[in-house]
């Protein structure tokens, strides 16, 4: 980088730096002035005070304009040294690289943890100044706790050191102030990456929303605090009911989102795994959404004010809470979505710890003056319901909280000198509770609807409960007797000649154990509520009343949910059992166990039967940007670390996108494996489960899903082989020499050496892409040649050697599936003779060694190991070629290997003269697990030298499959959820701004 490019990309973030100081300053002395401005409104102001009042608003509202305007300013410069790769600066070279398109750029944004505070402050700035516009009455006093959790999210990012202590991390710090180089100098051309997880399009909308959702869950807490501290104790709920329905909407489907990116990218077999971090989130919508309860019952009768003061400020400390357990590193390797600690857990816990006490010691003393109804509550009143549904959220909150929390009481027990070393609780620990709580709150829905939209009525309650059961146990029972007799159907069993002792509810009735009467439970307790809630949206419909219909309709939407976690969950079946009694590891922990049981493996090309289908691996494919399908990775030529060259036409559907030796651009971190599957009618799909590779060291294996009505197939890889960093493990090399027609034996295999082919123009275009001279290359060939194995089957290599000026080119040709690879070594222009190279590998040696030399003329037949090689023919290039290609020429040695059956394989090895040097480039056939290519070519004989690698281990992968069913329930649920969110949000925000215009609120 030159000096002025660093200078200026310096002074954006010098820029920057000053935005976040600016936005910092601004946010302290929005909040004060707003302070002054509530402390002056609280009592009933004069004509005098109010000029003061709004003399300090307009002040105040100006240093937060200020402070919007610097966080966007701050939001631009951080995104713009990403954008323009400027490496220099350590947050862009930690998050971000060359290869990222510019929604990826996005996501590397908020990866690190400034980045995902610049976007928590980024939605306060949006929320603020609509709360600005929207409500001029509780301005000040909202206003000024806005400003000044602003002032605490700022202080994370500040980076500035103020008496001897560091205060924040400044996103703006260059590599070598970080100390990652020693100076300006040292800048690389390229930064680490995005991890390769979070290249995926829902971590481009996930963070996002989750961020919105954490925004809008200080809108409440604000209206709360500003009721205490101005004595409206009732007046804040209708302003603040609107922003809890958005806020309870929108963080739940972020955290729905994120679901659904486990479930697409990660591979432990779900979309939920009890995570603490994802625990630290789900707490706080579910104390979310019983605070919106208790609030919509304090409007309709008076009660539950003080359970909604409560729970909304519960609901905010707990964000800060999950901030504080994701951020401070507290949770250390319990959680796969904590971030690392930048010093920042003090400032964190500082930030927690002065809102939940100034929170609680302003209810405190206003708790006595704070309304309250002494009406007992009736058994069939609507407000028992709601409270006994809220308080059934906030138990299952708290039992969640406490388990996730135990990392925090290890380190509050050391902080005291005592030892402690509880451990975070699996799963399954928060299964058993959770599924009750679910339980629970279906029947209360389906209660609470009756109750809430009718008189008091005993008899007429009794008699629409009683028609729900009924219906309920009616529609239970036929699912079962379906699932019982035919075994299909709902019962999403992957196989159509599944009988009913399969059936998963045959469990159900068996009495194996409790958990399946616990699912039954939950399974009718969901139908009770959507049976009950589309009742009473049809009674809301057929009275016109359609604004009344959102909480019905969110309620059917949660209730299809848990019915869909039930299945999908629940009754998730495995397809991959491993029949083989092979163990592929011997520990004895349960994922070992699960990895034995549960995972078969697939050679490449050898069909696999499994549960209900049959399953062929077809090879390793690469995503090729501009082309709609994946494309096998042996038709492209690596040229750069993202560009390739085709080396066929690439065309789909009968349109051609690239010709044969276009240069293409290639996502070198993901290889996906082609898997097709064919069922027992004959009907067939494809899935391409994905390795991601951020690093030799660094892979992560993310499923593919096939998904289909009634179910989700779910696939994902757990080893793969070979390696694409480390390669095959190929045995030592043995070279062969043949001449065309020669019989080469390679292992089990023959192999025939057909002859030569002249490399055409698109075949040699990798090499005229990479030369640096202009050079016209002298001669090439290709020696073709048959192996055959110990079955007679043939596969076929054609190695190449070329000769350009005194440098010579021998590519080998490779046969896959037997392991062996061959290559031309020499040639013998007097006897026609050709040294062949061969070699093979070996699961117990990984390092390539020397391949053994065998020498052969057109024709000749070799023997290797258990192979038999036949040196075919010698084809040369054609003139036309040679003059259309500029500085490259080649041949390929055709061989035909004969594998199992005599089924015939072909090999291609490749000899290139490229401005007088010699390419050999070999030929794998990954089925015989052959490597060859060609070593060298005695011109005077004829004979060609190949050099050859075999190996025991076959291509394959261990994969797992489970069936999914009713998935489908699950997401559906979730739009109908924000769909009776929204309706609900609308009427309320139409209610309050009725109130507002008409001076009440």
């Amino acid at each position: 980088m030159n000096i002025p490019t660093l200078v200026g990309s310096l002074g954006v973030g010098n820029l920057g730096h000053l935005f976040v100081i600016i936005a910092f300053v601004s946010a302290i002395v929005a909040s004060l002035s707003y302070f002054f401005a509530a402390q002056m409104q609280k009592n009933e102001p004069n004509n005098q005070t109010q000029l003061k009042i709004d003399s300090w608003k307009r002040f105040a509202r100006v240093f937060f304009y200020i402070h919007g305007i610097a966080v966007m300013g701050t939001v631009f410069c951080l995104f713009y040294i990403i954008y323009h790769h400027q490496y220099q600066f350590y947050y862009v070279w930690n998050h971000s690289a060359n290869s990222l398109p510019i929604h990826y750029m996005v996501s590397a944004f908020w990866e690190g943890q400034e980045g995902s505070f610049l976007l928590w402050i980024f939605w306060h700035v949006i929320l603020g100044v609509i709360l600005i516009r929207v409500n001029k009455f509780w301005e000040a006093p909202m206003m000024s706790v806005f400003a000044l959790v602003q002032a605490f999210l700022m202080s994370m990012i500040l980076g500035v050191v103020i008496f001897g202590s560091k205060l924040g991390s400044n996103p703006f710090i260059t590599l070598w102030d970080a100390g990652i180089v020693p100076d300006s100098s040292m800048v690389p051309k390229d930064g680490t990456g995005l991890n390769p997880l979070l290249q995926n399009y829902w971590m481009v909308i996930h963070p996002p929303t989750l961020f919105l959702g954490f925004a809008l869950t200080l809108v409440p807490f604000a209206y709360v605090i500003a009721g205490l501290w101005q004595g409206k104790y009732q007046d804040w709920v209708r302003p603040a009911l609107p922003w809890a329905s958005v806020g309870g909407a929108i963080l739940g489907v972020g955290i729905l989102m994120g679901g659904y990116w486990a479930y697409e990218t990660l591979n432990f077999g779900g979309y939920w795994n009890w995570d603490p971090v994802e625990n630290a989130v789900y707490v706080p919508w579910l104390i979310l959404i019983a605070s919106l309860h208790t609030m919509i019952a304090f409007k309709r009768s008076n009660i539950a004010l003080k359970a909604s003061i409560i729970l909304n400020i519960a609901t905010f400390v707990l964000i800060l809470y999950s901030t504080f357990l994701t951020r401070s590193g507290i949770l250390g390797n319990a959680s796969v979505h904590s971030f690392t600690d930048l010093g920042l857990s003090g400032q964190l816990l500082i930030y927690l710890l002065t809102f939940a006490i100034l929170s609680i010691i302003l209810a405190a003393r206003h708790w006595r003056h704070i309304p309250t109804t002494q009406e007992e509550l009736k058994t069939y009143s609507k407000e028992f319901w709601i409270f006994i549904g809220a308080l059934t959220l906030c138990l299952a909150g708290f039992q969640v909280i406490i388990s996730t929390s135990l990392p925090v009481f290890n380190k509050i027990a050391e902080a005291f000198g005592f030892t402690s070393n509880l451990a975070p609780p699996e799963p399954d620990h928060y299964n058993k509770f959770q599924i009750w709580g679910g339980v629970l709150v279906a029947i209360f829905s389906g209660i609470g609807q009756f109750l809430w939209w009718q008189k008091p009525d005993r008899a007429k309650i009794k008699n629409d409960l009683l028609v729900s059961l009924t219906i309920t146990f009616l529609f239970a029972s036929l699912f079962i007797i379906i699932a019982r007799s035919t075994g299909v159907g709902l019962v999403m069993e992957p196989s159509a000649t599944v009988r009913a002792k399969e059936s998963i509810f045959a469990k159900l009735v068996s009495g194996q154990s409790l958990r399946f009467y616990t699912y039954l439970l939950l399974f009718t307790a969901g139908t009770f509520s959507i049976v009950s809630n589309i009742t009473v949206l049809g009674r809301l419909l057929k009275a016109r009343s359609y604004k009344l219909s959102g909480g019905a309709i969110a309620h059917i939407g949660i209730a299809m949910m848990l019915i869909g976690m039930l299945f999908s969950a629940g009754y998730s079946n495995t397809l991959t059992k491993n029949l083989t009694g092979k163990l592929r590891t011997k520990k004895n922990d349960k994922a070992s166990q699960d990895f034995n049981k549960n995972h078969v493996t697939l050679y490449l090309n050898q069909p696999t039967p499994i549960k209900g289908y049959q399953v062929t691996y077809k090879g390793n494919y690469a995503d090729v940007k501009g082309f709609p399908e994946y494309v096998k990775q042996t038709n492209l030529f690596p040229i750069d670390v993202d560009k390739a060259l085709a080396r066929e036409n690439l065309s789909y559907k009968g349109k051609l996108f690239f010709e044969e030796g276009d240069t293409v651009s290639i996502h070198p971190q993901n290889v996906y494996y082609r898997l097709d599957y064919r069922d027992e009618k004959g009907k067939m799909f494809t899935m391409y489960p994905k390795v991601q590779f951020s690093s030799a060291e660094n892979a992560a294996a993310s499923p593919d899903i096939h998904r289909e009505l009634d179910r989700d197939l779910y696939t994902y890889l757990s080893n793969i082989y070979p390696d694409p960093f480390k390669g095959r493990d190929w045995k030592p090399l043995k070279k062969m020499k043949a001449k065309v027609k020669d019989t080469l034996y390679i292992n089990d295999y023959i192999a025939v050496f057909d002859g030569t082919t002249e490399m055409n123009t698109k075949e040699l275009a990798p090499f005229r892409k990479v030369k640096k001279d202009h050079s016209v290359p002298d001669v090439g060939i290709k020696t073709i040649l048959s192996v055959l194995d110990k079955d007679k089957k043939t596969y076929s290599v054609a190695p190449l050697y070329v000769i350009a000026g005194k440098q010579i080119n021998n590519p080998s040709d490779v046969v896959e599936e037997l392991g062996l690879e061959v290559a031309i070594q020499k040639i013998n222009p007097q006897t026609s003779e050709f040294t062949f190279g061969i070699r093979n590998s070996d699961s117990s040696n990984a390092q390539s060694t020397l391949p053994v030399t065998l020498n052969a003329k057109v024709k000749d037949t070799l023997s290797f190991n258990n192979y038999e090689i036949v040196f075919d023919k010698v084809v040369n290039l054609s003139p036309k070629e040679i003059k259309q290609l500029t500085g490259a020429k080649g041949i390929k040695a055709n061989i035909t290997v004969l594998g199992k059956g005599f089924k015939p394989y072909k090999m291609s090895p490749s000899y290139i003269m490229v401005g007088g040097k010699v390419g050999k480039m070999q030929d794998v056939s990954s089925e015989l697990g052959i490597r060859m290519f060609i070593d060298k070519i005695d011109a005077e004989t004829g004979e060609f030298t190949f050099g050859i690698n075999t190996t025991d281990r076959k291509d394959h992968v261990v994969m797992k499959t489970m069936a999914k069913p009713l998935i489908n329930v699950l997401w559906l649920g979730t739009f109908v959820l924000v769909f009776g969110f929204g309706i609900a949000t609308r009427r309320r925000y139409v209610e309050f701004k009725k109130m507002r215009d008409k001076g009440i609120e």
